[in-house]
């Protein structure tokens, strides 16, 4: 098989099941994993596909960036965020996560004294930083691409050392089979290890999240006490969710 019918062929592979691992496409295709490995490098660099630890993506299952997510459904994000942040009294110890939802709830924290936050994120620690006796930390690890964020192993290893009042969770996606998933196995480990370390533990997904399912399943969902949204959920997803036994709140948008 020549170089280009193999990389048309993983395409075919990736369009079929929206992810695939280098191991895979070994024993698939009948070539070494160095040869694999190559092909998926140059089909990331056309922007082909997405590479990832150990396998590809299909760019149909690779999350939008930060700046077209942040102008998606902005006014649901807001309020939950300024819900959210009615939660929070000051001087209280929180994790919040990376993403545009829980921007906005760093932005309704912003007047709030003497809080404790570990975050991964960098616009989150710029809005809360140096101000009003906060103390902020950033959690270490790899920057992922243009979202101004931390994740893999040193972030979620960091992050264990620290037990905190809140966590504040953002979604990628949500379903009523999967319920919550994610793009990226690194940021899908970091987020179940949030709920893992907080008291309270929140999850902040907006209504453009619901009916939408990423490659890698969120573990740890036992752990949420909170759902906090701007809309209504479907039935069969509202039933998922529930079964969890967590405290579902919806915020409405000012309009």
């Amino acid at each position: 098989m020549l170089a280009e019918q193999r990389r048309n062929h993983i395409l075919d592979i990736l369009a079929e099941k929206g992810a695939v691992t280098v191991n895979q496409l070994h024993h698939r295709l009948k070539v070494s994993q160095e040869t694999i490995r190559r092909d998926i490098t140059k089909l990331a660099a056309e922007n082909r596909l997405r590479k990832t630890h150990g396998g590809a993506l299909a760019l149909a299952q690779v999350e939008p960036e930060f700046a077209d997510r942040m102008a998606v459904n902005i006014d649901g994000k807001r309020a939950i965020g300024a819900l959210a942040a009615g939660l929070v009294p000051d001087g209280a110890s929180v994790i919040i996560d990376s993403g545009t939802t829980t921007l906005c709830l760093a932005e309704a924290l912003m007047a709030h004294q003497g809080l404790t936050v570990f975050t991964n994120d960098m616009n989150v620690a710029g809005k809360l930083a140096g101000r009003n006796d906060n103390r902020v930390h950033m959690l270490g690890g790899e920057l992922i691409g243009n979202e101004g964020a931390t994740a893999g192993r040193d972030t979620t290893t960091m992050l264990q050392n620290y037990l905190t009042d809140f966590s504040f969770i953002g979604a990628s996606a949500l379903d009523a089979v999967t319920l919550l998933t994610d793009y990226s196995r690194e940021i899908a480990e970091l987020r179940a290890q949030m709920m893992v370390q907080g008291r309270t533990a929140v999850l902040l997904a907006d209504s453009s999240k619901f009916g939408k399912r990423a490659p890698v399943r969120v573990n740890h969902l036992d752990q949420l006490t909170h759902l906090i949204s701007d809309a209504k959920m479907s039935s069969g997803l509202l039933t998922a969710v529930r079964k969890l036994n967590v405290e579902v709140i919806i915020a409405k948008p000012v309009r």
